[in-house]
């Protein structure tokens, strides 16, 4: 998969995805060896006098992590519209920009609470539809609990499962034969 396909690939940013957009850029980042660029960034030499005392290696080494930078950055481009472009073209490095477009959309951290109250009350009053399946029901739990999960919330499969088989529609409702009874 190279840089020149990833128009086709990449999903456009909006005000409503930005946690599966990034879910999504993630991976496209370190299927392109680039990953640890947008995160920790590289260092650039301060001025022309320090960049003349680099060995070798190091010249080496820096002008990959341009490389890698410039490609993530074409990336990121990608993932934007002409508006959301336009509040980072100004940004020099792929970590910047990165942090510019989490703290736009990622919010504050009262935001996220805010967001995470949301989902915990859409959670759990969560009800299978009579007409839905099983699947499309455990699809539906799970887009939330992958939401919550994102903003900080820690469900465990068991909390999951027991919320499932909780709010299941009644005709899969069993009744519990005791063995030791005489059941006529």
């Amino acid at each position: 998969m190279t840089t020149e396909n990833a128009h086709t690939l990449i999903l456009k940013l909006t005000k409503d995805n930005y946690d599966s957009w990034c879910i999504r850029l993630k991976a496209f980042f370190g299927s392109q060896e680039c990953i640890e660029i947008v995160q920790y960034g590289y260092d650039e030499p301060e001025s022309k006098e320090v960049k003349d005392t680099l060995q070798e290696a190091e010249k080496q080494v820096l002008k990959a992590n341009r490389k890698k930078d410039n490609k993530t950055k074409t990336i990121i481009y990608q993932g934007l519209d002409e508006a959301i472009f336009e509040i980072i073209a100004s940004v020099e490095t792929s970590k910047e920009i990165w942090e510019a477009l989490q703290q736009k959309y990622k919010g504050v951290e009262r935001i996220k609470k805010i967001r995470l109250q949301s989902l915990r009350g859409e959670f759990e009053l969560l009800q299978m539809k009579a007409s839905e399946s099983i699947v499309d029901y455990h699809t539906r739990i799970m887009v939330i609990v992958n939401q919550m999960r994102r903003n900080g919330e820690v469900l465990t499969d068991a909390r999951i499962t027991e919320k499932i088989l909780r709010s299941l529609d009644p005709k899969f409702d069993f009744v519990v034969v005791n063995p030791g009874k005489n059941n006529k």
